[in-house]
């Protein structure tokens, strides 16, 4: 069929992960792709990826990523056809939409009065009431000043939910456990939803205790159809942010898969949708609720495209440039299950707090869908979303599907910046996944155990420090000064008697030393009980180890002191201590604040001399699109600031100090 529009060159106006899979597809239409880039990324996988590219500015994305003139610059400089948004920054802008039309471009996305329509959470809500959906009861009305949600908050009760009126993705979401809380939490959702979108509008609604989140994919072409592709269920979350996704939603029935596609259907056509689009349902018991609908692809596109076997990338272009849907819904077929895991780089143990630093190590394993932004050497900046990958797994069930992922998991090689790796691991395997009983609640009811890490096996232990040995011999072997020197054998000997080396390394919990016997028979691990014979074979980043009679693989990285282990007895990670060094005398002053993670400091509440009560916020730190409040220990004075608002920190920055407590 051919197309009412020629679209021959696309630019890409996003980064990371989404970039790279737009760019997938439109080569494979034989469309050319453009990237831009901030400094920050200048040498990012989507811009090695795309035909090609051009600077939008410095790394703050308000200056490029979120630039309207200097993406429609790009665009004119490198002759674009076309604009697709992607998801994030400008995706879901309706200046931005109409600036691209106005340019004489395609947007590769709904029309302006959609994004309007549904951009603003209260007006949807009220669009959806009028045309009968079912609403959270809640105030979506244009006065949200403190005074009026706090009258609605009462009215409806305790619990409630702070939402962004203008976006998604979590930004700009709180929960508001007791009235006394909501002026502080109300300021802070103000700002993270600024921050995210530029618009510091909320709503609020009643927040349920047991609710699944299920959402629904819809597609709209510019000849009047519209159809939905089943649904995905998004219901385990943390920080109101979806971790695993699966498609279709387990539990629903027929007719409730009916009605909510239905509905879905009728909320795109009551605003005149065209593109890809997702109606967002809260549902618990047998009653849904329409939350918001987003006017762009998701993030867990994949799993639907996993189900139906369609690229929704090349549906969204074919409907940009003006051609029907390629399938009637009779004509969509729904094929097993898939799921989803969102790979970041965050510490779960520490509220999840977004990492930076360089991937020393990153590889996937086969039998997945890897969409990913990064490589192994590629660094996870502060300016951005701190998503390193997401994992797709698809079987004829979902059982099958989900031990395909959590085998995925268990194969990623990966250091660096610490991760979610391991705790993604312990929630795909945790029974309430396993035997679907879970709601968006179960991360927060679970933490203990989905965030304790499991001791090292005792086999990693021993692995470890021969791997270290083997390296030690490999790099003294390596280039000796002297090869005619007896100290070019390089490994350790002793005359008459079995030379003996030893390993300390630590797993964060407790030092444990390891000894080593060599002599002309071979190399054995020294323990009370005996001795047992041991061997490490080398091959660049992996290791063959043999303990007695078992032999397994291990992959590793290095990193100075610190070595990563992974195999399929687990992953486990080291540091080596030099019994030769001592111990280092520290002093930990317990007030002394610092920053949680580096960031810009958007707040500074206090001044120095100000008494304060335990729990006072005295900072609020910004990064990665989140805040962070840093707050007062105890009652009493705070002696020093150190920071003003506008500085760059870097984690462990000294941001207050407090008078010690008497």
């Amino acid at each position: 069929m051919t197309p009412t529009r020629p679209l021959r060159r696309l630019l890409v106006a996003n980064r990371g992960e989404i970039a790279v899979r737009i760019m997938k597809t439109a080569k494979t239409m034989g469309i050319e792709t453009v990237a831009v880039f901030s400094d920050a990324d200048a040498e990012a996988l989507h811009v090695r990826s795309a035909d090609l590219a051009h600077r939008l500015g410095p790394a703050p994305a308000r200056e490029s990523y979120l630039d309207v003139d200097k993406i429609l610059e790009a665009a004119r400089a490198t002759g674009a056809d076309a604009i697709h948004p992607g998801y994030g920054f400008l995706s879901e802008n309706a200046d931005f939409a109409d600036a691209v039309a106005d340019a004489g471009l395609i947007f590769v996305g709904p029309p302006a009065s959609a994004i309007r329509a549904m951009g603003s959470k209260a007006a949807a809500k009220a669009l959806m009431e009028e045309a009968g959906v079912p609403l959270v009861p809640g105030w979506h009305g244009a006065d949200a000043s403190e005074a009026v949600l706090a009258r609605e908050a009462e009215r409806i009760g305790f619990p409630v939910l702070i939402k962004a009126s203008a976006g998604g993705g979590g930004k700009g979401m709180k929960v508001v456990e007791r009235a006394e809380d909501l002026a502080e939490t109300l300021l802070s959702a103000r700002r993270e939803a600024q921050a995210a979108f530029g618009d510091d509008r909320v709503l609020i609604e009643k927040y349920l205790t047991r609710p699944r989140h299920v959402e629904v994919q819809v597609f709209a072409d510019s000849h009047g159809e519209t159809v939905h592709l089943f649904e995905r269920d998004c219901s385990l979350q943390r920080r109101h942010q979806k971790v695993i996704e699966e498609a279709p939603a387990p539990g629903i029935t027929p007719e409730r898969r009916a009605a909510m596609g239905k509905a879905a259907i009728d909320a795109a056509r009551a605003v005149g949708y065209v593109g890809a689009g997702t109606v967002e349902f809260i549902t618990q018991g047998d009653d849904f609720f329409f939350m918001e609908m987003n006017t762009r692809l998701q993030v867990e596109h994949p799993v639907t495209e996993a189900i139906t076997g369609l690229d929704l990338v090349e549906w969204q272009i074919r409907v940009a440039r003006g051609e029907p849907l390629p399938l009637t819904q009779d004509e969509i077929l729904l094929v097993g299950h898939a799921v989803e895991a969102r790979l970041y780089a965050e510490d779960p143990a520490r509220d999840f707090l977004p990492q930076t630093g360089r991937l020393t190590r990153l590889a996937f394993p086969e039998g997945v869908r890897v969409d990913t932004g990064v490589e192994e050497g590629d660094e996870i900046s502060r300016h951005y979303d701190p998503m390193i990958a997401k994992l797709i797994a698809h079987g004829p069930t979902r059982a099958e599907a989900l031990a395909r992922l959590a085998v995925a998991l268990r194969a990623t090689e990966l250091d660096g910046p610490a991760t979610n790796l391991g705790f993604l691991e312990r929630l795909v395997g945790h029974p309430g996944v396993v035997g679907d009983t879970h709601d968006t609640g179960f991360i927060a009811r679970e933490a203990d155990a989905l965030l304790a890490e499991p001791p090292a096996d005792e086999r990693l232990w021993n692995a470890a420090a021969l791997v270290r040995l083997a390296r030690e011999e490999a790099e003294a072997k390596r280039a000796p000064a002297d090869p005619f020197s007896p100290f070019a054998t390089a490994g350790a000997w002793g005359l008459n008697v079995a030379a003996r080396r030893v390993v300390t390394l630590d797993d964060g919990t407790a030092p444990r030393t390891l000894t080593f016997e060599t002599d002309r028979s071979g190399t054995r691990l020294v323990t009370a009980g005996g001795a047992m014979p041991v061997a490490c074979r080398l091959a660049a980043d992996r290791a063959t180890i043999t303990l007695g009679d078992a032999r397994f693989a291990v992959t590793f990285a290095e990193d100075g002191d610190r070595l990563t282990l992974a195999s399929p007895l687990g992953r486990a990670r080291f540091r080596e201590i030099d019994p030769r060094a001592g111990t280092a005398s520290t002093h930990h002053h317990a007030d002394r604040l610092v920053a949680p993670m580096p960031g810009s400091v958007v707040q500074v509440l206090v001044e120095a001399g100000a008494s304060v009560t335990a729990g006072t916020p005295l900072v609020v730190v910004e990064a990665m699109k989140m805040e962070h409040v840093v707050r007062a220990p105890h009652d009493g004075i705070v002696e020093k600031v150190e920071v003003a608002v506008g500085d760059v920190v870097a984690e462990g920055f000294e941001l207050a100090v407090m008078a010690a407590e008497a």
